[in-house]
């Protein structure tokens, strides 16, 4: 039997308190350095001589990065505890988006995109079991916050770069300015962040996760629900400049976006938080997500902004669900939150393709409307995996691991 975190219920309120606050600050690093490049795509493309397959890469291979990455994550976690691994994936970030700003040099910008990704594939791996450890009785609520706040600093990055440079500063530079709360994140978690050995996995459960069948039905559903955001982040300020939006223009769209993402990745976890079936809420989830990418596919001039929102709406909760229902198939910390870093690790991996898919759509085609299409077709198949998920089945699905968690 393995060790169990202590429970949150005998914590001191100001310790929790501290504890969502660190939350909050790591989580708005996770996806700047996604999103900080799209609006400004044509600028790194005149500067740089990057065509859009290479543009692609700052989003497909940091997501490769992260799917291998979280595979990785819970052994290295097992090893180095939880705080050390944070505070090296942490720096990995604020480096990989400070050296950014050394000038317009294409193979920096990929390898950038790299080491941001490998810093995040540690952080997304090890946060959701921290949250189950921390806060048991409100597991949904708080990856709610935390997945929330990832889709805020999202907004961040999408917005931030393109009123940079319209300020008249150079683009690598505005985009090294996004390392300044990576920093933040760095030393808050160094000060805040305590030794502990309570959400430590057990050596070789990765391997005991990949035997059964149920953690790769949940890989499969992650990635499917999820790939659009790698796509959106990617083209879809690309498809309203090809429209005749400005950089500007098209920049609000991915800020509508991730607005939308934290309201929702919020407030619909919170919605579903004293039912144990998420499976309702999360079909709502994916149909808000198909309704966006409809009206893209079919009337992008009529809602720009509502299509924007609501794909943002639908993918921020997918987000979330995904995170909330594996770690309800296991009632411990050191168990649950590897199954979510192996969910997440081989998700990622899936969601890694769609930009590319994407980019040979429009080059084949010239737009980008068939790659919406493609998109509501997944969301298909994604909702039929959604009605497996029935937590009656949870402990029987897990097998061993459920039997003796």
């Amino acid at each position: 039997m393995m060790e169990r975190a202590a429970p949150a219920a005998g914590a001191r309120p100001h310790a929790s308190i501290g504890m969502i606050v660190l939350i909050v600050l790591i989580a708005l690093n996770l996806r700047p350095f996604l999103t900080a490049p799209g609006p400004i795509l044509p600028m790194i493309s005149g500067d740089t001589g990057m065509g859009y397959g290479a543009l692609s890469l700052l989003t497909i291979l940091p997501m490769l990065i992260i799917g291998i990455g979280a595979f990785a994550a819970p052994g290295l976690q097992a090893v180095f505890g939880t705080r050390r691994g944070l505070l090296a994936a942490l720096a990995a970030v604020a480096l990989g988006s400070l050296l950014r700003g050394l000038g317009a040099n294409g193979p920096l910008l990929v390898l950038t995109a790299a080491l941001c990704g490998a810093g995040v594939a540690f952080i997304q791996s090890a946060i959701p079991g921290l949250i189950k450890a921390r806060f048991p009785t409100n597991v949904a609520a708080v990856t709610g916050l935390y997945s929330g706040m990832i889709m805020a600093g999202g907004a961040i990055g999408g917005q931030l770069t393109p009123a940079l440079t319209a300020w008249g500063i150079g683009w690598p530079q505005a985009l090294a300015w996004l390392s300044v709360p990576a920093f933040i994140a760095l030393g808050a978690t160094l000060r805040m962040l305590p030794h502990s050995r309570s959400v430590r996995p057990e050596r070789g459960l990765t391997r005991r996760l990949l035997r059964l069948p149920r953690t790769w039905t949940l890989i499969l559903l992650f990635g499917l629900v999820n790939g659009g955001y790698s796509s959106l982040v990617t083209w879809l300020a690309p498809f309203y400049q090809d429209r005749g939006w400005s950089l500007s223009e098209s920049g609000t769209l991915i800020v509508t976006m991730a607005l939308s993402q934290a309201v929702s990745a919020i407030v619909l976890p919170l919605c579903a938080r004293n039912g144990r079936d998420r499976r309702p809420w999360f079909g709502l989830s994916i149909a808000l997500q198909a309704a966006g990418f409809a009206g893209l596919a079919f009337l992008p001039d009529t809602g720009a902004l509502l299509w924007s929102a609501l794909c943002g709406a639908g993918l921020a909760a997918t987000f979330a669900f995904c995170i909330v229902i594996a770690l309800d198939h296991l009632p411990s910390p050191n168990r649950a939150g590897p199954l979510a870093a192996v969910m997440q690790g081989g998700g990622f991996l899936i969601t890694a393709l769609p930009p590319f898919i994407l980019a040979l759509i429009h080059d084949r085609t010239g737009s980008f409307t068939g790659g919406w299409i493609l998109h509501l077709t997944v969301l298909g198949v994604a909702a039929l995996l959604c009605l497996r998920l029935d937590p009656k089945n949870y402990a029987k699905d897990m097998g061993s691991l459920g039997a003796s968690a």
